[in-house]
C-alpha cells in the first residue's frame, strides 16, 4: 500500500516561492507516476505536474508552466514541487498522487493531469499567496 505524505505549504506574499515535498512509502511497482493537484475550496481538482519516476519525463499543466517545476529524489522517495512566482490565485490545498507505471501523457501535447489517472493520494498541504 502506497502512503503518501506532503509538506512544504505555507502563506507567501505574490511572487515569493515554496517548495512542497511528497513523501512516499510502500513502493511496491518499478515505476511510478507522480503527480500534483491543486484545489479550492469544493471545486475539481486541477492537475498541475506529473513525472514518471524513475527518470521519465515531467509534465506541466498550461497554467503553471514555466513557474512550477516537479522534480524526484529516487534515494529518498520523494517528489518536490518547486512553486515560484507566485499569485493569489495559485492559493489552494495541494495534494500528492501517485499511479503504478509510465505516466501516460504525450511529449507533444499539453497534458490534461487527471485524478482519474491515480489510485494514491496523501492528505494535502495548504498553500495561500496573499496580494
Amino acid at each position: 500500500q502506497v502512503q503518501l505524505l506532503e509538506s512544504g505549504g505555507g502563506s507567501v506574499h505574490t511572487g515569493g516561492s515554496l517548495r512542497l515535498s511528497c513523501a512516499a512509502s510502500g513502493y511496491g511497482f518499478r515505476s511510478y507516476c507522480m503527480g500534483w493537484f491543486r484545489q479550492v475550496l469544493e471545486k475539481e481538482h486541477e492537475g498541475v505536474a506529473a513525472i514518471t519516476t524513475p527518470g521519465g519525463s515531467a509534465y506541466y499543466s498550461l497554467s503553471v508552466k514555466g513557474r512550477m517545476t516537479i522534480s524526484q529524489d529516487n534515494a529518498k522517495n520523494t517528489t518536490y514541487l518547486q512553486m515560484n512566482s507566485l499569485e493569489p490565485e495559485d492559493t489552494a490545498m495541494y495534494y500528492c498522487a501517485a499511479e503504478p507505471g509510465d505516466c501516460p501523457y504525450s511529449d507533444y501535447a499539453a497534458p490534461h493531469i487527471s485524478d482519474d489517472d491515480f489510485s494514491y493520494w496523501g492528505q494535502g498541504t495548504q498553500v495561500t499567496v496573499s496580494p
